[in-house]
């Protein structure tokens, strides 16, 4: 491997506390052979999907066609018989199912132990807030997201709070350490990026809505320690969990709410700061629109709305990094990944109600190194081959500067 391929931390440096299964040796060798083989996958075998791209199939396609490939299904479809691109894609599947085996292996070997010990530190809070009435929306059942079985939402035992002591096993491996040991990278730099721009915004009540466990939650709450944090999410295993955890690091100002982002019952005109990270992609167009005029009718007068999202395409967008920042829709089970892509997310805050001079997309900077970290460990984005091919951009772009794209707005009655 070349010395400029970054290696992963290795797995022993997951934030550790009581809710987290703990692996055997086994456990933690197949967890780093995983991230070892996502950064492999990532940064030694796509620049040869990229190459065999330019120098055999869009040449073959134009000789067949009088033209360029003009869409990313164009450029999946004439990638698929491609060598390079086959072994890339079916590694890249293959990581992905692998994580979700072994991550559940271990979990499931404890979950008696692990489901006792979140019911014990969860007893009697009123900061967990749920709701057996709240129905799964369709968008989250037609998938098992990020091909985890049963998704975030789905019970095994009574209590259950496998699917994200799963989540968070195993989300280090998928992005080589690349969020952190506590998987809050989203978050600090949402929090980075608010306390920068807004320096002297004093929320009394933060809502991050389609949080799941609070992972990214977490940062804006200790950011924000004055603030009441809401966590607000379908899934109560999500919720038992990401209570019980947010507990045992000793953050006491979060609720964990279990309600759907449309139809959440917070009072309008009540919230300084709305947020989501990594949401809007698990949603529909029709949720979309619905969750963002939600967020607006929670915010007061003056109040923010953030979301950290992928940056959707541009018109200098060319079909093979379409293709390439498709590849999720098509094999991860993100089904609404490649439609988001083409939204105008300015235009949807417009129809939600924001004056469009209110709005902004923006990019904050990433720190993804740790102080736990060995000094050894290089930085890794398993999009780091999309972000590269953005590099190029004649125009200046938040969603091409290279740091963390946002969009949001402000309301201002």
């Amino acid at each position: 491997m070349s010395s400029s391929v970054p290696l992963p931390p290795p797995y022993d440096r997951l934030g550790r506390h009581s809710l987290l299964p703990v692996p055997s040796h086994d456990d933690s060798a197949r967890m780093n052979f995983l991230a070892n083989m996502n950064v492999h996958v990532g940064a030694v075998l796509f620049p040869g999907v990229s190459a065999s791209y330019e120098a055999k199939v869009k040449p073959e396609f134009e000789k067949e066609r009088g033209r360029a490939p003009e869409s990313s299904v164009e450029v999946r479809d004439a990638m698929k018989s491609d060598p390079a691109y086959q072994t890339w894609s079916a590694l890249r599947r293959n990581t992905q199912e692998a994580r979700q085996q072994v991550g559940r292996s271990f979990v499931y070997k404890q979950l008696d132990t692990l489901v006792e010990r979140a019911k014990t530190i969860n007893a009697g809070s009123n900061r967990l807030r749920l709701d057996e009435s709240v129905k799964i929306p369709r968008y989250l059942s037609a998938a098992d997201n990020h091909v985890m079985p049963g998704s975030y939402y789905t019970e095994v035992v009574p209590d259950d709070i496998s699917a994200p002591a799963n989540y968070e096993s195993g989300h280090y491996t998928t992005v080589a350490g690349g969020t952190g040991p506590k998987s809050d990278l989203v978050g600090r730099t949402m929090a980075a990026w608010l306390k920068e721009n807004y320096p002297d915004i004093k929320p009394q009540r933060i809502v991050d809505i389609g949080a799941g466990a609070g992972f990214n939650t977490i940062p804006l709450a200790q950011a924000y320690s004055d603030a009441e944090v809401w966590v607000v999410d379908v899934a109560a295993p999500m919720l038992r969990y990401g209570h019980a955890r947010a507990k045992e690091m000793g953050v006491e100002n979060m609720i964990f709410q279990q309600a759907d982002a449309e139809s959440v019952d917070i009072e309008p005109g009540s919230v300084d700061v709305v947020i989501s990270a990594m949401f809007f992609h698990e949603t529909s167009t029709k949720a979309m629109r619905s969750i963002l005029e939600k967020a607006r009718a929670m915010l007061k007068p003056g109040g923010l709305m953030l979301h950290m999202e992928q940056p959707n395409f541009d018109p200098d967008t060319t079909p093979f990094e379409k293709f390439v920042r498709d590849w999720d829709c098509w094999y991860n089970a993100e089904p609404f990944w490649a439609k988001l892509h083409t939204i105008d997310v300015v235009d949807e805050m417009v129809a939600a109600g924001f004056d469009r001079d209110d709005t902004f997309e923006t990019s904050q900077p990433i720190d993804r190194f740790d102080p736990s970290y060995p000094k050894w460990v290089g930085s890794f984005s398993r999009h780091a081959h999309e972000a590269k091919m953005r590099e190029g951009a004649e125009k200046p772009n938040p969603k091409k500067a290279g740091g963390m794209y946002m969009f949001g707005a402000t309301k201002q009655s």
